[in-house]
C-alpha cells in the first residue's frame, strides 16, 4: 500500500510560479505522476518521471513551462511550475504507478492517488 501527501498549491497570479510536493510511504518503485482537473472536465496528464528519476515527460500544454523531478530514494516528486496561466487553475493529484520502472502517462496505469491540491492562477 502506498500513502501520498501533496503539498504546494495556492492562489497565484499569470506568470507566477508554484512548485508542489508529493511524499510517498510505502512501495514508490515505479513511475510516478501528475495529473490536474478542472472544473467539470477530466482528470488529464501532466507529468511523469521513472522511478530512478532518469526519464521523464511532459504533456505537451505544459512543456517549457512545467518540471517534475523525484528526489534519491525516490519517495518524493516535485512539480516545478512557472510561466503559470489561467488555464492552468485545477486539482493536481500526484500518483503512484502500480509496476513500471519507466514513466507511465495513462491514467488507469496508476493504482494510488493522493488526495490534491489546488492550484488558482487569476488573470
Amino acid at each position: 500500500q502506498v500513502h501520498l501527501v501533496e503539498s504546494g498549491g495556492g492562489l497565484v497570479q499569470a506568470g507566477g510560479s508554484l512548485r508542489l510536493s508529493c511524499v510517498a510511504s510505502g512501495r514508490t518503485f515505479s513511475s510516478m505522476g501528475w495529473f490536474r482537473q478542472a472544473p467539470e472536465k477530466e482528470r488529464e496528464f501532466v507529468a511523469a518521471i521513472s522511478w530512478k528519476g532518469g526519464s521523464t515527460y511532459h504533456a505537451n500544454s505544459v512543456k517549457g513551462r512545467f518540471a517534475i523531478s523525484r528526489d534519491n530514494p525516490g519517495n518524493t516528486a516535485y512539480l516545478q511550475m512557472n510561466s503559470l496561466k489561467p488555464e492552468d487553475t485545477a486539482v493536481y493529484y500526484c500518483a503512484v504507478a502500480g509496476s513500471g520502472l519507466s514513466y507511465l502517462t495513462n491514467i488507469g496505469d496508476y493504482n494510488y492517488w493522493g488526495q490534491g491540491t489546488q492550484v488558482t492562477v487569476s488573470s
